[in-house]
């Protein structure tokens, strides 16, 4: 079953939609989905124009086609289990919170906390994601813990905080510190970053552009070959940060 969520036409556009309840598994029933327009409860068909091709008799089998000015919808994908959303353009904050299978696809850029403390199932952004992609939320100590976040413009700051497992890749840029207090799991950046992995106690990052003030507290433990898009890299590997047990493992482009 394809879903299309078109925006309607609003008064006050820049409101922010909240929309936890656009994920396939609440579309095999079709009726009493709710959103909110700011702090005001809208049913679904209030906000957008809905249709609906061919059936399905599981979440799997559910595609949700989001268009129109997507920008300012909050929380799409929250606790998604199953199934397929495309986002046509760009996306608001949150998208992807705890997901735990299924694939999100963005076509344009995404707002802060795109899937945050995500446990499974894969997102591919094609343009940027802000802040706090793949992390934790604050006070957490766990962020992302399954899956796959794939961005191939650039991220900012505080990209994979408290990372525990899954891969995050960044094919641009990232803000600064990137991967800070990672616990597990790996990081890709393939630009260039600021300070990255302060803190960490596991997992993996890799870095195939500039590491800017790189923190004085790496240890240099030798050199490896690795293939990044095709190329084969140099890069040096270092011990986890020793500030705090030295664990994890960073490499940074010779």
């Amino acid at each position: 079953m394809r879903v299309i969520l078109k925006t309607r036409p609003r008064a006050k556009p820049k409101i922010p939609i909240e929309a936890e309840e656009i994920i396939p598994q609440n579309f095999l029933r079709k009726n009493d989905i709710r959103v909110y327009e700011g702090n005001k409860e809208r049913a679904l068909d209030d906000l957008f124009f809905v249709t609906y091709e061919g059936p399905a008799v599981s979440p799997d089998q559910v595609e949700i086609v989001l268009t129109g000015d997507t920008g300012v919808i909050k929380r799409v994908g929250e606790y998604m289990n199953a199934g397929r959303i495309i986002i046509e353009g760009d996306i608001g904050m949150h998208c992807g919170n705890f997901m735990s299978a299924g694939e999100i696809l963005i076509r344009g850029n995404a707002d802060a906390w795109l899937g945050r403390e995500m446990r499974g199932g894969h997102i591919l952004c094609e343009g940027n994601s802000g802040h706090y992609c793949a992390a934790g939320y604050r006070g957490e100590k766990r962020g992302m813990r399954g899956g796959i976040v794939e961005v191939r413009g650039n991220s900012g700051d505080f990209t994979a905080e408290y990372l525990s497992g899954g891969e995050v890749i960044i094919h641009g840029d990232c803000g600064d510190l990137p991967g800070v207090e990672m616990r597990g799991g790996t990081l890709v950046i393939g630009g260039d970053c600021s300070r990255p992995c302060g803190n960490m106690t596991g997992g993996t990052c890799m870095i195939f552009g500039e590491a800017h003030k790189f923190l004085p507290t790496f240890r240099k433990n030798g050199t490896d070959d690795i293939v990044y898009a095709g190329k084969h890299y140099l890069m040096n590997l270092f011990r986890g940060d020793v500030a705090n047990r030295g664990k994890g493992t960073l490499m940074v482009r010779q």
